[in-house]
């Protein structure tokens, strides 16, 4: 597994491990505590895991976390997915930075996406399930939603959105969730 810097968003890391395959299938590592230290993060801070299972189309995000923020290891185990990052941290060096990827249940790779982040991603495939690692408890009263369809991050989904949740659906643009963090 090897650690790899995304240039677009200052303290993203993209792990990509060698899945082993045979006329079985495959076995890979998808988490490895000494190469996430050699990135500089700490392995012990993840505390929860969760899965999303996704149909072709649906689209979920963009979300982030008020407050301290949330790290997240984000990792396609099934299925591709269509996965955006963009850079809300104002003191960052990559502020309002976007980046794209596609992940992939062949492939298992995973993306740190650092706090302060917003995430959002699009299934590409019939069944796309996403394995999440956060580094703090989830507290739906810190949500932070931007929609996901604003023109002024104008974030190249590769599919229509099949489904959408309302919350989603409804969330204000980049410049509402920027002024009300100010304010």
């Amino acid at each position: 597994m090897k650690a790899t810097g995304v240039p677009a968003i200052a303290g993203a890391y993209l792990f990509e491990p060698t899945p082993h395959a045979d006329e079985r299938g495959f076995f890979c590592r998808t988490f490895d505590a000494d190469v996430i230290r050699s990135a500089g993060l700490d392995p012990g801070a993840f505390v929860q895991d969760s899965v999303s299972r996704s149909a072709r189309g649906v689209l979920r995000g963009l979300h982030l976390r008020s407050g301290a923020g949330e790290a997240k290891l984000v990792r396609c185990s099934y299925g591709r997915v269509f996965d955006a990052v963009v850079d809300l941290r104002p003191d960052s060096p990559t502020y309002l930075g976007r980046a794209f990827f596609e992940l992939s249940g062949e492939k298992q790779t995973t993306l740190y996406v650092p706090a302060g982040c917003a995430h959002g991603l699009q299934a590409l495939t019939a069944t796309a399930d996403v394995s999440y690692r956060i580094d703090r408890p989830h507290d739906p009263a810190e949500d932070v939603t931007i929609a996901f369809d604003d023109p002024e991050l104008a974030i190249p989904w590769p599919l229509p959105a099949t489904s959408v949740s309302r919350r989603d659906r409804e969330a204000p643009g980049l410049a509402e969730v920027l002024k009300r963090r100010e304010g």
